[in-house]
């Protein structure tokens, strides 16, 4: 490592320091306990300032060996976060949904049926239900904008013949007090969460406990793609079950996931900047799947 840290200019050599030991910083102040993420803090000021010293002095060598001690250290440190199933979870994501096969198609466990009273206050209710992925009569994409139009949380609503209605949420799972920071989601402040819920329940407490306004988009798409959509998402369930996975704001987030399901069986699925502006996505998905 400190061989590939020569190789840069000296302005990049000190960039890179800089860059890295403040994403350090930023790292251990959503992971660490106050007192340890003080104490990281000031170990990673004495590392910078001992790096401004050595630059100072010309020991540019010197300057590669702490740059290399501190990257192993720190990405040492960061790939021992892992993520979890068996914390303290608040009640609206404490259980996760999966399927399993019966007798005329899957049944689904943990769909969310809550009775909402305000924000965040509930009476909980789980219900599990038999459903046939051959019988799905419709897919909607449900945007919640709340101010600019282009920022939006995606879900998507499945509709069944018999008028079953499942829709599937992608979000953070947070612990009992924890608040969302999208800051804190690039640093694996939050494990990753499928929420399958009751449209009176997840439509329900945007629309009139939030007062976010709530967008319905028909998707076209053929009886295969929507038993294909459908499956991509309890499998996903089905795999955070098992292996607990992370939240990242940017990459794996309400939009990114269904977006990149949908690619799974659409050639025209492409990277687009509308995975940015979710509030953007239905005009791009629609002309995205040919008949």
């Amino acid at each position: 490592m400190i061989k590939v840290f020569k190789v840069l200019g000296r302005g990049l050599q000190l960039s890179f320091a800089f860059g890295l030991l403040l994403w350090a910083a930023a790292a251990a102040h959503y992971q660490l306990s106050p007192t340890f993420s003080l104490a990281a803090v000031v170990v990673l000021a004495t590392v910078a300032l001992l790096i401004l010293f050595l630059a100072s002095r010309g020991k540019w060598n010197g300057v590669c060996r702490w740059m290399g001690f501190s990257a192993l250290v720190i990405f040492g440190w960061w790939f021992t976060v892992t993520p979890h199933n068996d914390r303290d979870w608040m009640v609206e994501v404490s259980r996760n949904v999966t399927a399993e096969p019966v007798e005329g198609g899957l049944l689904v466990h943990n769909i969310r049926n809550f009775d909402w009273t305000s924000e965040t206050d509930a009476t909980p209710a789980w219900y599990d239900a038999t459903v046939d992925p051959d019988k799905i009569a419709s897919v909607d994409m449900v945007l919640s904008t709340w101010g600019n139009p282009d920022i939006a949380h995606t879900l998507v609503s499945f509709g069944f013949e018999d008028g079953q209605h499942i829709v599937f949420s992608v979000e953070t799972r947070k612990e009992k007090g924890e608040e969302y920071s999208a800051i804190g989601g690039f640093f694996r402040l939050y494990e990753l969460s499928l929420i399958a819920a009751d449209e009176r329940d997840i439509v329900r407490l945007r629309t009139d406990m939030r007062g976010e306004t709530v967008g319905l988009y028909p998707i076209d798409l053929t009886p295969e793609q929507r038993k294909s959509l459908f499956l991509s998402y309890i499998d996903f369930g089905n795999r955070l079950d098992k292996t607990p996975a992370w939240y990242n704001t940017l990459a794996t987030n309400c939009t990114t996931v269904p977006y990149f399901m949908a690619g799974e069986f659409s050639d025209e699925i492409t990277i687009d900047r509308r995975m940015m502006l979710p509030g953007r996505l239905p005009e791009y998905l629609n002309p995205a799947f040919p008949k």
